[in-house]
């Protein structure tokens, strides 16, 4: 589904990924993990197309690097960032209609009904402005619009980040629900729960490369690798 081979990005003249390489195989939910600074959200911009790249970036095949980011996006590939961009003078349904692709070829895996029934709380709230939902609700806005355009992968960044625990939950279940139909899904995290609980693979960033990979167990058990990269 998607491969990245040799990939190094850029901020201006600061060289921020350093040769990444990794896979996501259809219906694979893969957790990137590694503390602030360890090139993470940039691995997801770069993949769609939001900062300078160089390297292999494939989706299903298809070279995507040097695309506009609306190009990826047709091609199947969602993303859900950190801040969330979400449109705060528009209502929740609004903000799900945004989400929708024009002239799809066949009937897409998501709708409304699902959206809302995935999370009640954005039904009770669908003629409410986005702007004053709050923090939890907005990131269900978030997820749900993004599955709104029928991705075939979603990259998420940091989606539990400063939530409750039974909102983190209903992430959890999301996250699955989503590899129930067949969708990838790249998760960037810090927190070691839910990424240990829902991914079939691992894979943990070190000054801007990959440095663990391996199943949940295997992260579990190397304990050296969890010191080093991962724990404060």
């Amino acid at each position: 589904m998607l491969h990245l081979q040799g990939v190094h990005a850029y901020y201006g003249k600061s060289h921020v990924l350093h040769g990444v390489h990794f896979d996501v195989q259809p219906g694979e939910i893969v957790s990137l993990l590694g503390r602030n600074g360890s090139g993470r959200s940039t691995t997801a911009k770069a993949i769609m197309g939001l900062v300078d790249a160089a390297g292999t970036i494939e989706f299903r095949g298809r070279s995507i690097r040097g695309l506009e980011p609306f190009e990826i996006a047709h091609l199947g590939v969602g993303y859900v960032p950190e801040n969330r961009d979400i449109f705060p003078d528009l209502t929740v349904h609004q903000n799900l209609m945004l989400g929708e692709k024009s002239g799809r070829k066949s009937a897409p895996r998501w709708s409304f009904d699902d959206a809302y029934r995935m999370f009640p709380r954005l039904k009770e709230r669908q003629h409410t402005d986005a702007g004053v939902l709050s923090g939890g609700e907005q990131q269900m806005l978030a997820l749900c619009r993004t599955l709104m355009g029928d991705p075939d992968l979603i990259m998420i960044d940091e989606p539990t980040e400063g939530l409750a625990p039974m909102i983190v939950a209903l992430v959890a279940e999301y996250l699955l629900a989503l590899r129930e139909r067949g969708v990838s899904v790249l998760l960037i995290e810090q927190k070691l729960t839910i990424a240990l609980q829902v991914a079939d693979r691992c894979l943990v960033m070190g000054h801007g490369n990959i440095v663990f990979e391996g199943t949940p167990a295997d992260l579990r058990a190397n304990a050296e690798v969890r010191k080093e990269w991962l724990e404060v």
